[in-house]
């Protein structure tokens, strides 16, 4: 068997994955910038997170909060071009920004970058940079710096109001280690006893079965396919707590491959358990 090589790796990375593909508005992408901090502020013209709209003076209908919904990136552009026809790289009034979480900002990111010719992947895991002593659900990407020889993690949701009312110390486009900790070391940090699964989540909605989630939505991620934040498939719908101790090790194993991002081996292991992959129909 022909293991790929790093380029082959960082080269996949380039081609779209089912939910960043821009189907039939791919000629919209032809317009945008070539660098990295105007295409993350390009997103950010576009879209307004749905639990950030009051921090802009924004009151979302329910029905505009539905949008958070649409899961593949050429749905999103449909519903930006119905709210605002203009170009793209035209930053939109806030009542007209497609309404959105940090998974949107991250695909929609995503698929711009590739487009653009870096190659890049979507992360799923926790921000510890929202509330203290605690990891936020969260979702991030990483792009291949070409010259730099390296993945560096962007948070595309950050605009200068975010980073002024959470007091940021980084540079959300370049972070450092462990501001973001992605799905598989926040399950073998509460596995190992290293942390409280209790402060891993967001809302209500926290502890080890919480971690189990962004631990697949990560493996997934990997494999270039972003389902929703709270979608729930195969292995998902077993709590942690009635597992079996292969099963947990399966998990185990799984978080080790996330956490170094071994991509050949997210491969493999994606092929290989049918439990994992979620629906390709979601991506239609």
């Amino acid at each position: 068997m022909n293991h790929p090589t790093d380029q082959e790796i960082v080269a996949d990375y380039l081609r779209q994955g089912p939910m960043t593909d821009p189907g039939s508005f791919a000629a919209l992408y032809d317009s945008l910038p070539n660098d990295v901090p105007t295409l993350v502020k390009t997103v950010q013209g576009l879209m307004v997170h749905i639990f950030w709209a009051g921090a802009y003076q924004l009151r979302l209908s329910p029905e505009r909060e539905t949008e958070v919904t649409l899961r593949p990136v050429w749905r999103k552009l449909a519903r930006i071009l119905e709210l605002d026809p203009s170009p793209i790289t035209q930053p939109r009034e806030k009542e007209r920004k497609l309404v959105g979480n940090c998974r949107d900002f991250t695909v929609l990111t995503v698929s711009m970058l590739r487009a653009r010719g870096f190659p890049a992947r979507s992360r799923c895991g926790f921000g510890t940079y929202f509330l203290p002593d605690h990891f936020e659900d969260h979702w991030v990407l990483e792009y291949w710096n070409e010259p730099q020889k390296r993945w560096v993690m962007v948070d595309a949701q950050l605009d200068e109001l975010q980073q002024e009312k959470l007091n940021l110390a980084f540079d959300p486009l370049d972070m450092p280690a462990g501001a973001f900790v992605t799905g598989g070391e926040a399950w073998l940090m509460a596995r190992q006893g290293k942390a409280d699964p209790a402060h891993f989540g967001i809302f209500d909605y926290h502890g080890i079965d919480f971690i189990k989630g962004n631990l697949l939505r990560d493996l997934l991620a990997l494999n270039k396919f972003e389902v929703l934040p709270w979608d729930i498939w195969g292995i998902l719908e077993k709590p942690v707590a009635e597992m079996s101790p292969q099963e947990l090790a399966q998990l185990d194993e799984c978080a080790e491959i996330c956490q170094r991002a071994d991509v050949p081996a997210a491969r493999a292991f994606y092929e290989t358990n049918p439990a994992y992959p979620a629906p390709l129909g979601w991506a239609e």
